[in-house]
């Protein structure tokens, strides 16, 4: 009987979500054997990209996927499976009318896709954003909804019977920003003439907002020996900034502390009150027949 190797399933809905979020989470199970797989839910073709950046291909999309290629290829990825939606833009945005967006897709039909995914893949652990969307992106919400709907789903053929054989991942993680180095950004942050409330490329990420929001951390893994991986699979995505040093007005020791640990929320099964910090998403688990 073959035995079923460990495996890791990232849900994520832009191209770019995979190498700027846990992205060093990703390289180092990818570096220690683990099967690595992403789901990746648009074709993150809202937004502005440079001119220049788009003279030798067709579209924004096309651009985009060519990066997202170039990244998962650095961070040693076993392949992504495309959801096919439009990017729906920021909450409020023209692009969340769009009928080919995620936001406007039917639910049932991504949960389908996730499940298929997850059923064609058989990972153990399962990571996606928060219920939050990490800061509020509508795509990032729904793609939560989801993945959590999805892990429900998978190991019920009665459910999406078409989408394969059933298959139960054993944890399901979200990603979660550091409270600590969040509210350390939101003192700092004025000191540098930045406003805390307009952080991010494009300036629409708020964390205060953010700041405010329960997000308990159960899991931090440690990712100092795959910064360099990460940095060079962020550079992949170009038309996002990735290439530029984007905090390099974040003081070394600030950078120095919290850079080298990704920190998740462990979402299923809901760990025991008063259980220690993980250090290692597959911890117990063991490949399977």
């Amino acid at each position: 009987m073959m035995t079923d190797p460990l495996t890791l399933l990232a849900v994520f809905a832009h191209p770019d979500d995979e190498s700027f979020g846990p992205g060093g989470t990703l390289a180092r199970y990818a570096r220690s054997g683990v099967d690595v797989w992403l789901v990746c839910g648009t074709d993150g073709d809202a937004g502005a990209v440079d001119a220049e950046l788009l003279a030798d291909v067709a579209s924004t999309a096309q651009l985009r996927a060519a990066e997202l290629c170039c990244a998962a290829q650095t961070l040693g990825l076993r392949g992504v499976d495309w959801l096919g939606y439009r990017d729906s833009g920021m909450a409020g945005s023209a692009d969340n009318q769009h009928p080919a967006s995620l936001y406007q897709a039917p639910m049932a039909e991504v949960v389908g896709k996730i499940v298929a995914s997850m059923r064609a893949h058989r990972p153990q652990v399962v990571i996606c954003d928060n219920q939050f969307g990490g800061y509020g992106h509508p795509d990032h919400i729904k793609l939560h909804q989801a993945t959590v709907a999805a892990f429900d789903s998978a190991n019920d053929p009665a459910q999406y019977p078409e989408a394969g054989p059933p298959w139960q991942p054993q944890r399901l993680y979200f990603t979660a920003f550091s409270p600590g180095l969040l509210k350390l950004l939101v003192r700092v942050m004025p000191l540098f003439r930045k406003d805390p409330r307009k952080f991010g490329r494009n300036q629409d990420i708020d964390l205060v907002q953010i700041v405010s929001w329960e997000t308990p951390i159960h899991a931090r893994v440690d990712v100092r020996r795959y910064l360099d991986v990460k940095d060079q699979a962020s550079a992949c995505h170009k038309s996002q900034g990735g290439d530029q040093d984007r905090f390099k007005w974040i003081p070394q020791f600030i950078q120095r502390r919290y850079w080298g640990a990704e920190t998740f929320t462990r979402g299923l099964p809901a760990p025991q009150p008063g259980a220690p910090l993980e250090h290692d998403l597959f911890e117990g688990i063991a490949a399977q027949d």
